[in-house]
């Protein structure tokens, strides 16, 4: 039986949203050594580590276990050329690891991690080195959706490599009434499809709160791409709505997968896989785990109790829940 937020815990979420982008927040958290350390506990539960080898380490389990897994090298907003570089060569470094220790995988990251606050041409650029690379390695790439204030840059971006790269594909979020006009475009493109509900606080008049509403909307865009046969990634934990799907025998179809984030619903994804359903584990990495733990509390308040458990035992059996 699904489980309804309650009007506080919607509330709950709201804040946390607010708190994940208040940076002065994150930067005292970052500064104080108690607070780090203690936060760093909970954050185990949702972060495969900080490294590389981290994140492949726990990947190839995963994949043992019969689970399909997307890797991120967490970082957003990052408004240095330097840093954007940096972030730029560890995707490089990751994709060949990938290849090395012959992990089929998919790269998934965030565009204003690798330059679009920089200069879109930077973004660009950057963005044909490693979906050239990964073409070459046979890897897929995934990019993310951020807030809506980024959404013509980061479909300008992709839509001008998507025409020379079949293996880069884009994320939509469900919330934005924008979203569906936007898909009816990128169904002209051959890459695949990620459709999230949106994480991100938005202006009223730009979205659609969380409701049937928005389920009935989501469900819309996966049968758009369903029509059109193409590979999309179910990537929500919303009972209703892969109900929705299972019952119209959508994972039949092999261009169609759920997506769930590590360290969430670790049950759901077995039974969904226990079904027959292709079933996709997204990975994260990295040091800059702040705002992808409070997001991962923000649109699902239970999670706070078990990052206080985390939080005060200092571990994580994540990985033994798959």
């Amino acid at each position: 039986m699904k489980r309804e937020m309650s009007v506080v815990e919607l509330e709950f979420a709201k804040s946390m949203k607010s708190v994940a982008r208040n940076l002065e927040v994150k930067e005292y958290i970052q500064h104080s050594d108690p607070l780090f350390s203690l936060f760093q506990r909970a954050a185990k539960r949702f972060v495969a580590g900080e490294t590389r080898d981290d994140a492949l380490m726990v990947g190839e389990e995963l994949l043992s276990k019969g689970y399909r897994i997307s890797l991120e090298f967490i970082g957003e907003n990052t408004t240095s050329y330097e840093a954007c570089v940096r972030a730029k060569e560890e995707f490089l470094a990751l994709i060949a690891a990938c290849r090395e220790n012959e992990l089929e995988a998919r790269i998934s990251f965030d565009l204003s991690h690798i330059g679009l606050l920089v200069d879109l041409e930077f973004a660009e650029e950057n963005l044909r080195e490693l979906a050239q690379a990964a073409e070459q390695q046979d890897i897929h790439l995934m990019i993310s959706m951020e807030e809506s204030s980024k959404t013509d840059d980061i479909l300008a971006v992709y839509k001008n490599v998507a025409f020379d790269y079949t293996n880069v594909g884009v994320t939509i979020q469900a919330h934005l009434h924008r979203s569906k006009s936007d898909l009816e475009t990128l169904l002209l493109f051959e890459g695949p499809v990620r459709i999230v509900k949106g994480a991100y606080e938005e202006p009223e008049d730009l979205h659609i709160a969380r409701s049937d509403a928005l389920n009935e909307r989501y469900v819309e865009l996966v049968r758009m791409c369903v029509k059109e046969r193409k590979a999309v990634s179910i990537a929500s934990h919303d009972e209703d709505i892969l109900s929705h799907i299972q019952e119209k025998e959508y994972f039949s179809y092999e261009w169609i997968e759920a997506e769930f984030l590590y360290g969430i619903r670790p049950e759901l994804s077995e039974s969904l896989k226990a079904d027959g359903a292709a079933v996709r584990i997204y990975l994260t990495y990295g040091s800059e785990w702040y705002l992808y733990l409070v997001h991962r509390i923000a649109e699902y308040p239970p999670n706070i109790y078990q990052a206080f458990t985390d939080l005060i035992q200092g571990k994580s059996d994540a990985l033994k829940q798959y």
